[in-house]
Order: structure tokens, then sequence, then C-alpha cells
């Protein structure tokens, strides 16, 4: 997830473990607390993204596919972060260390908000279809939510117009909530929201502003805030796994020689019935495999029309079922020889594998096939011929091989 939703999240889960513990004897310690509270949530739940830094450690875009998302995002390396964040807290903050010192209240809300901010980074970041490999090196293979869209509007207004209504100066609420109600529009603008969605969007803020106006403890709308965003998690899971169904199920139709290895699904901002997914599938006796990029609608009667045009393919569509409901951009064959040879020929490449769900090989150059249309290009691009003799690089993570499938492994 994006660092905005991270933080926004962080900062309402905070709230509400703060609403939930007993008030401080004394005004000063409680407004300590709740300060450190929202801080040390917050932080946790971006602290894993400075691995940013780290990216710069190997070639692009080596570093960022394999350093991002690395080893900051897993639970053992969770731990030393924790213990470093505490630290930190402890040592720069005087007034929050008095208070742990003399509050157990304190204490526990302290260690509630940085295992919460952490899980939450590494759940949040789960949900979509970039992936994690949150269990290594115990086991290094990379863990698909393909639940919700890297940037989700739905979390920025179930936790930040409670937020926005917790701040006690009126005017620096109008302008946080002008603020939200921009990106939204912008959202819209830009056909990455339709107008559906930005009409839902706009009614569940207006119903949660109500909420926190009739009642001065915030605990009740922050508990709605998280009630609502698992409720959607939840209604993104089940339409995912119904559009991979529909995509499967088509794919078998056209070829029932084929064999499905793979659906990835893509959402829409705040759009559970449109869904971008990128499919693979093996044919060992053709020696061939098959990438398709294409969009699937969940509700048959919806056209493709109805989905935010923004962030969907440019290029025309084909149907590929009967009903219509799975549509293909782009297809992608090549070798299965010719693809695992090339990995025991190219160490660059066989790096590479150690990321890509969807790899497309064509003219010289390694993509992987779902960010074929982000609005930065294709970060995923790499020439495998700049890599023939060139040195290996050093300093690989050793994730496993998302297409372990493909190459010969179980």
């Amino acid at each position: 997830m994006d660092n905005i939703t991270h933080s926004v999240v962080g900062l309402g889960v905070g709230e509400l473990v703060q609403r939930s513990l007993p008030p401080e004897p004394d005004d000063a310690g409680q407004r300590t607390r709740h300060r450190l509270l929202l801080a040390a949530c917050a932080l946790a739940g971006n602290f894993p993204d400075l691995d940013l830094f780290l990216t710069h450690l190997l070639p692009a875009p080596l570093g960022y596919l394999l350093n991002h998302r690395g080893h900051t995002h897993t639970v053992l390396y969770a731990v030393p972060q924790a213990l470093l964040l505490v630290a930190l807290l402890w040592v720069c903050w005087p007034a929050a260390r008095a208070l742990l010192r003399r509050s157990a209240h304190a204490r526990r809300g302290l260690a509630l908000a940085v295992v919460f901010g952490f899980a939450l980074h590494l759940g949040m970041d789960f949900l979509n279809s970039y992936g994690v490999h949150p269990f290594y090196p115990f086991d290094g293979r990379w863990f698909y939510g393909d639940m919700v869209f890297i940037i989700e509007p739905v979390f920025w207004v179930a936790f930040g117009v409670p937020l926005i209504m917790a701040v006690p100066s009126r005017a620096p609420r109008w302008v946080l909530m002008a603020g939200l109600a921009a990106a939204l529009l912008y959202f819209l603008r830009k056909d990455y929201l339709t107008l559906a969605s930005f009409a839902v969007l706009l009614a569940l803020g207006i119903g949660l502003a109500a909420l926190r106006g009739v009642r001065a403890h915030s605990r009740w709308a922050m508990a709605l805030a998280l009630s609502v965003s698992v409720a959607f998690v939840c209604i993104q899971g089940a339409a995912s796994a119904v559009g991979r169904s529909q995509v499967a199920s088509a794919l078998q139709a056209l070829d029932g020689g084929t064999r499905v290895l793979d659906v990835s699904m893509t959402a829409f901002p705040a759009q559970p019935l449109c869904w971008i997914f990128v499919s693979v599938e093996a044919n060992a006796a053709r020696d061939r495999y098959t990438l398709r990029r294409g969009l699937v609608s969940v509700l048959p009667l919806l056209p493709a029309a109805s989905c935010p045009a923004g962030l969907a393919d440019p290029a025309p569509s084909v149907a590929l079922n009967a009903a219509a409901d799975v549509r293909q951009y782009r297809q992608v064959q090549g070798s299965l020889a010719a693809l695992r040879q090339l990995k025991e020929s190219n160490c660059w490449f066989d790096d590479w594998l150690r990321f890509a769900r969807a790899p497309v090989v064509e003219n010289g150059v390694a993509t992987d096939l779902r960010f074929a249309t982000t609005p930065r290009g294709n970060f995923s691009t790499m020439p495998v011929t700049r890599a023939e003799g060139a040195p290996c690089p050093g300093g690989v993570p050793k994730w496993d091989y998302p297409r372990k499938d493909l190459l010969g492994g179980a």
C-alpha cells in the first residue's frame, strides 16, 4: 500500500488503542500518551518501507524489485525494527519516557500500537497483487492477496474522516477535510474512480462525520472505520475469487490442453466489480507457456466501459467467452525450454525471476506483465541482452521463484 494509507490507518488504530485503555490520572500524562500511541502506530506502519534506502545495493531494476518489500517486510526482521522504534521514542521523547516509567497502561498501549503497526503494514501489503514473503528465511515463497488496489481511497475516508473530526480546532479540520475531498475529486477527474464509487465514498464520509459529530468519544467512529475496512476487504476478496474462477473457466474452454497455473488479480480503487487479470498457462506437450492480460467483470451485466478508464489498458479488447465478461487486451506466448535455458545461462535474468510473477521476454527485454500500464511505466523492465557476459550481481536475496512451476520446479 502507499504510505498515506499506512499512515492514516496507523493513526486510526493508534487512536482506537488509546481510547480503549483506562485514562491516565493526570491530563498531561493523558495528552502525552495520546500523542505517543498515535505516533508509534503510524511510525510502525511505515517503518518497513525504509528498505527503499536499500534499493541502491543492487543495479536497477533488481534493487527495487528484490530489496523493496524485502527483509524489512518479514515477521522475523520486524522484531529488531520494533525494538529500534521503541528505543528511538524512549531516547528522543523525554515526556514519553517519564510516562512509560510510571504508567503500566502507557507501556501496554505502546506495545499494542507498535505490534499493530507492523502487523498492519505486512497485512496491508499482502492485500494487493505485488506480494510479500513474510516468513523468510523459513519460507521464501511470495504470497499475493489479489484483493485491494495499492492506493485505496476507502481506507482514506474510513479512517481519515474520524481522525479529521477529532482535530480540536475548526480551521485545520476544514483544511484537512478539503484536502481529502480534493484527493477524491482528483481520482474522479483522472477516471481512477467511477461516479458510483465516488458517491459511495462521499456517503461513507458524511456518515462517519455525523457519527463523530454526535459522539464526543471517537472510539465508536474508529471502531466503525475498522469494521468498514474489514468488510470492504472481505467483499474485495470474494469478488476477486469469483473473477479468478471466471477467467480460469474461460481459459479452459478455449484450450482444454492448457494448464492454468495462476491468475493475478489487480483491483480498481473502490470498485469490487472490475478487475485486471494476468493469467499464466502452460502446455508442456507443446513446449509452450502463455500469458494473457485482460479485464473481467464479476457482474455479467456490467459492461467494460463502466470500469474506471484511467487505470484500464488503452488497447482494444476481445471477448474470451460467450458472456463477454472476460476480455483480453494482450496475449504473449513463449517456449518453456527457451525460458529455462535463459534462466540457466543469464544470472541477471535468474535473479529477476525471483520477483517476476508474470514473466514476458520479448526483443531481448524482460518485463512482468502485471505492471504493463502503471502511470510511471513498467518498473520491472530489464534488458536481458545487456546482462550477457556482465558480472553477476552480488548480495541477491534468495526469495523463491514465483514461477517455479514454469521453470521446472514443483
